[in-house]
C-alpha cells in the first residue's frame, strides 16, 4: 500500500501553516513539517493556490530591494502574477455561479 493514499493532515495545503512568515521577514518552513510523507506535495499546493502567487509577488519585491532585478523586470513579473490571479478568481466566480445554478 503506499503511505500517501492516506487521510492528508488539516494543514495540508495551506500556505500560512505549511510556509508561514519567519522572525527575519522570510519564510520558513517549519520543524513540524518536516518528518510528514506529504510535505513536498503539500507545498507544492500551497503555491499552486492564490496564495502561492503571492509568496512569489513577496520574492519578486525582495528581489528588486536587494538590486537583484532592475525595474523594468520586476515590473514585468509583478504584471504576469497580477494577470494570473485575476485569471484564478475569475475561474473562482465562474464556478462558484456555475455551482449555485444547479
Amino acid at each position: 500500500m503506499n503511505p500517501r493514499k492516506g487521510a492528508k493532515p488539516f494543514c495540508f495545503g495551506k500556505i500560512e501553516s505549511v510556509f508561514p512568515m519567519g522572525e527575519q521577514g522570510l519564510r520558513e518552513t517549519p520543524e513540524s513539517c518536516f518528518p510528514c510523507i506529504f510535505r513536498v506535495e503539500c507545498l507544492r499546493s500551497a503555491m499552486d493556490q492564490a496564495e502561492g502567487l503571492t509568496v512569489r509577488e513577496e520574492t519578486v519585491d525582495r528581489a528588486y530591494a536587494a538590486g537583484v532585478i532592475g525595474f523594468w523586470a520586476r515590473w514585468s513579473k509583478k504584471k504576469t502574477l497580477r494577470q494570473e490571479m485575476e485569471k484564478r478568481q475569475k475561474e473562482r466566480r465562474s464556478q462558484s455561479k456555475q455551482g449555485g445554478e444547479s
